[in-house]
């Protein structure tokens, strides 16, 4: 495989995780989405965690409003508070819209991306992701691997604690999880499922 189908895939891999990470909605949330997610753990020799969300999902009478339930309590609007803000700048500015996000903007803009006027802040996961895809496509490993160290996993590791440890879906808890192992340095062997 060339460096470039191997870029490709990687892009598809960032645009799928950032999906995973939108608003659950029937739109995109089908069966092919999932069957997706289940042969990409299967890959990473995964099955249980796979395993772990069809159980939930088939044993609930409304998977969709389940998700979303769980989306807003993690991300959104939790009680007492929300428990992993998806935004890089409430971990390393301990506020939101802060100079991270500012120096996010600014890493977009330097490799010739910038935002919709509408768009959420730059430094939501989401975009994050998008942006790792758009690199990963122009084969800028270099500007990836960058974003990665300085924008990314600082703020990221934080996130995924709070999602392991604060999810009551596997859903999301796996997703961080695949993030974590695909924007991670070449330092570990395999896909290493947290403990639920």
């Amino acid at each position: 495989m060339s460096s470039t189908d191997t870029s490709q895939n990687i892009a598809r891999i960032y645009r799928f995780l950032s999906q995973c990470m939108q608003y659950p909605d029937a739109e995109w949330m089908t069966e092919d989405f999932f069957n997706i997610l289940y042969n990409l753990l299967g890959t990473l020799n995964a099955e249980d965690e796979g395993v772990a969300i069809k159980k939930a999902i088939d044993g609930s009478e409304d998977a969709l409003e389940d998700l979303q339930v769980e989306y807003t309590r993690l991300f959104i609007n939790g009680v007492p508070h929300v428990i992993a803000p998806p935004f890089g700048s409430v971990y390393m500015d301990q506020s939101l819209q802060g100079a991270f996000a500012g120096e996010t903007l600014a890493f977009y803009k330097n490799k010739g991306f910038g935002m919709e006027k509408d768009a959420d802040l730059p430094d939501h996961l989401i975009h994050e992701l998008e942006f790792l895809s758009l690199l990963a496509e122009e084969n800028d490993i270099a500007g990836e691997e960058e974003f990665l160290i300085k924008l990314f996993r600082p703020w990221f590791e934080k996130f995924q604690i709070r999602v392991h440890d604060g999810a009551l879906h596997p859903f999301y808890r796996v997703v961080v999880q695949l993030i974590d192992f695909f924007t991670k340095e070449e330092e570990k062997d395999g896909f290493q499922p947290n403990e639920a």
